[in-house]
């Protein structure tokens, strides 16, 4: 059991880390679905490639984080983008060589890879 001013530390920490966030608004962010099934499926080497493109290429506007459970095990490993101002893009089915492509040619280029999204996928 933790007492009342370790608790009060743990919020204000939190609450710290939330204006950060807050902070970064203005970034896109790649959401890569890192549960059970994302981590079965591959998400690792994804996570790993899509974070050492955006440090390589000192793409200074992208973040690059995880999440757990996207609710679509079936089409793991994803990666959603988050861009500021428009729709999420949700990637299925994400491979390292993927990711790279999807860097090159959504982040970099502005082009939607279409053949790799749900809504191509699936609608």
């Amino acid at each position: 059991m933790k007492s009342l001013d370790e608790l009060k530390a743990i919020r204000e920490a939190m609450q710290a880390q939330m204006g950060l966030r807050n902070e970064e608004g203005d970034k896109t962010r790649l959401v890569v679905g890192m549960a059970t099934c994302g981590i079965a499926s591959g998400a690792r080497p994804v996570l790993k490639v899509l974070s050492d493109t955006v440090m390589e290429r000192e793409l200074t506007n992208v973040m690059v984080t995880q999440t757990g459970c996207i609710g679509l095990c079936q089409y793991e490993p994803i990666v959603e983008v988050v861009e500021p101002g428009k729709d999420k893009v949700t990637y299925i089915k994400m491979t390292p060589e993927k990711a790279l492509e999807v860097i090159d040619q959504h982040i970099i280029r502005g082009q939607i890879v279409s053949k790799y999204t749900i809504s191509e996928t699936i609608g």
